[in-house]
């Protein structure tokens, strides 16, 4: 495999494919001169390989220097990713290739000279412009099909993926926020993660969520929330157990698949078109409108009496002399002649009235299209800082949970302004460094603090600022710098011991789904357990015969593969005769994932499943392909 990049991402994702996948990878960067800051910022390129070897060690429960050579490697550098370049490299025979520059168009370029290269690569491309990821996705998979003769394109062999670095660390950033861990999976709009629980007590029974994946080895009681358990216990972890081993596993801890959900308050649905009637006008404008309609209806009644009028008639009679343009009562009855003289005293009073409602209804629709305020009574929302590429899709997600969000941005200018303002999105201008912002956005009432802006000294001030006014916040902060998030992430620890501190690069939260993609469309990203890896897959039954034509409890194998969901989703073609699945408010998402054991599944089912290495392996037949040179 081909990584190519110029930034932490490349370095990042290289080390997960050969950690987490075991996959020989060939990394292509820059001139040092040209490249941009690297992983861990003043080290060696030496370090980098350091790096990679000890994930390499991390994955595989090895201890010393790593026994595979192209962990040390040098990388390759090359100042473009020009056809000899790729060559060079061997991407002629390469099973995929990331193209993670930061810039769009340097992907795209590489991408196509790739395809023309080898049209049955499977490529990777980095690219913020979704619309525009989507049009070259489609443009490079007809390419591999009408090269491949067939007219069709395999999904593993010669597939074409468009991911954006924002995109992929949404959904972790936003969990973070939410449960305190980044080990979450997502799939048809779920957000799926990976929860360790210690072994029940006497007489209590374990909640087991979706299903149980593993067995501890050993069980992590850290307040501050530390991610895993590093198990050294004397057994190791028991992936994927069945229920004979869960039952019989006793004194040892669980690692159990929830769904992320959020629980607290909710802002109050805001309306995208003209605000309703009693939010245009003040409470003292419509006292006076109610006061004038008032006057206006007495007036009518007297007149009807006087006059012994029909009670439309009287009414019209009033308006008219309400308006001016009736004429002068003449010649009539006393009564008849101070009625209308009150009638027009009253149409003196409607006219500023009327002034005044147009005023302020048209201030009413700009204030719509501008800016909202934090409300009055605000609590357990999240305050987001920064609205730049990465918190514009934080925003988007945290709203599409029902999640209440107040955001802090120091540019009136910035790309997230206009989506807060569609998402009805409460925005604090000004800098979070300055004193009074952060209360205006209500942190002391708040459930977390998400610093996501670009300078890693604002993120880590507005922090600490944070924790000062409310002790047992929850922060996430963005940290590019390994070393100074590792400090932080320490002292911050120490100094509030009940607190949740995380701190979280963007380039290590998206590296899972860039290498999950390298390896082909479905796989939906890995969990760490312990030592181990359990990677989700979303695959097709047909052609598998370990899963077509058996029921959900004969496709399971312990320690293998597990089917966790299957996928109704009928934008896919899926089977349309289900006998046995009931699909209820807990199928919305597309996903079933109350199977019953029984249940068949057949060629025209896609599920979702948990699987190791070796069994994923053994189930895509990638082991058999690799013997056979294919």
């Amino acid at each position: 495999m081909i990584v190519c990049g110029d930034d932490g991402l490349a370095h990042r994702l290289a080390a997960e494919l050969r950690g987490v996948y075991a996959e020989q990878v060939t990394l292509v960067v820059p001139p040092s001169g040209r490249r941009v800051r690297q992983p861990v910022v003043g080290r060696a390129r030496a370090a980098s390989a350091a790096l990679l070897d000890r994930v390499v060690n991390a994955a595989s429960g090895r201890t010393g220097p790593s026994a595979e050579p192209a962990a040390n490697e040098q990388p390759v550098e090359a100042p473009e990713i020009t056809e000899a370049v790729l060559a060079e490299v061997g991407a002629d025979r390469a099973a995929a290739l990331a193209l993670v520059f930061d810039d769009d168009e340097t992907n795209i370029r590489a991408a196509l000279t790739a395809r023309r290269l080898n049209p049955r690569i499977r490529l990777v491309l980095r690219l913020y412009n979704r619309r525009l990821g989507q049009h070259i996705e489609e443009l490079l998979d007809q390419t591999a099909a009408v090269a491949s003769g067939d007219g069709r394109t395999a999904a593993l062999d010669a597939s074409t993926t468009v991911l954006s670095d924002a995109d992929t660390a949404a959904p972790a950033l936003a969990a973070t926020a939410l449960v305190g861990t980044s080990k979450v999976v997502q799939t048809e709009g779920l957000v799926l993660r990976a929860v360790e629980r210690q072994p029940p007590r006497p007489g209590e029974v374990a909640d087991p969520g979706l299903c149980t994946l593993a067995l501890l080895s050993a069980t992590s009681n850290d307040p501050a929330g530390a991610d895993g358990s590093e198990g050294s216990g004397e057994h190791g972890p028991h992936l994927l157990p069945d229920e004979a081993a869960v039952a019989a596993a006793t004194g040892r801890g669980t690692v159990v698949l929830e769904q992320v959900s959020y629980t607290g308050p909710s802002l109050p649905a805001g309306r995208g078109g003209v605000p309703p009637f009693a939010s245009l006008f003040s409470r003292r404008l419509r006292w006076s409108l109610a006061g004038l309609v008032g006057c206006v209806l007495a007036l009518a009644v007297g007149l009807m009496v006087v006059a012994d009028e029909h009670p439309l008639y009287a009414t019209y009679i009033t308006l008219l002399d309400l308006f001016g343009i009736n004429d002068p009562a003449l010649h009539q009855s006393t009564s008849r002649q101070v009625l209308q003289l009150l009638s027009g005293l009253v149409g003196l009073l409607l006219l500023p009235v009327l002034l005044a409602a147009v005023l302020e209804a048209l201030g009413t629709f700009r204030s719509a299209s501008a800016l909202r305020k934090p409300p009055r009574g605000l609590g357990g929302h999240v305050v987001l800082l920064g609205l730049g590429k990465i918190g514009t899709r934080v925003l988007t997600r945290l709203r599409e949970l029902n999640i209440p969000v107040v955001c802090v941005e120091s540019d009136p200018d910035a790309r997230g302004l206009a989506t807060a303002r569609r998402l009805r999105v409460p925005v604090v201008l000004g800098d979070v460094t300055q004193e009074g912002v952060l209360e205006a956005a209500k942190i002391h009432r708040a459930h977390a603090l998400l610093a996501l802006t670009s300078a890693d000294t604002t993120n880590l001030e507005a922090s600490l600022y944070a924790r000062s006014v409310r002790p047992d916040l929850r922060v996430v902060l963005r940290l590019y710098d390994d070393d100074f998030a590792t400090a932080v992430y320490r002292t911050l620890r120490a100094a509030h011991p009940r607190a949740l501190t995380r701190s979280r690069s963007v380039s290590h939260l998206a590296a899972p789904a860039f290498a999950g993609a390298m390896m082909g469309r479905q796989i939906l990203g890995a969990i760490p357990v312990e030592r181990r890896v359990l990677l989700f897959a979303e695959v097709d039954v047909a052609g598998h015969p370990q899963l077509e034509g058996r029921t959900v409890a004969e496709a399971f194998r312990a320690g293998a593969w597990r089917v966790l969901a299957l996928n109704t989703a009928p934008s896919t073609g899926r089977r349309a005769d289900r006998e046995g699945v009931e699909e209820d408010g807990a199928a919305t998402s597309g996903l079933v994932w109350d199977l019953p054991p029984s249940y068949v599944l057949g060629a025209g089912d896609r599920v979702v499943l948990a699987a190791t290495r070796r069994g994923l392996a053994e189930l895509l037949g990638r082991r058999r392909r690799e013997r056979t040179g294919a």
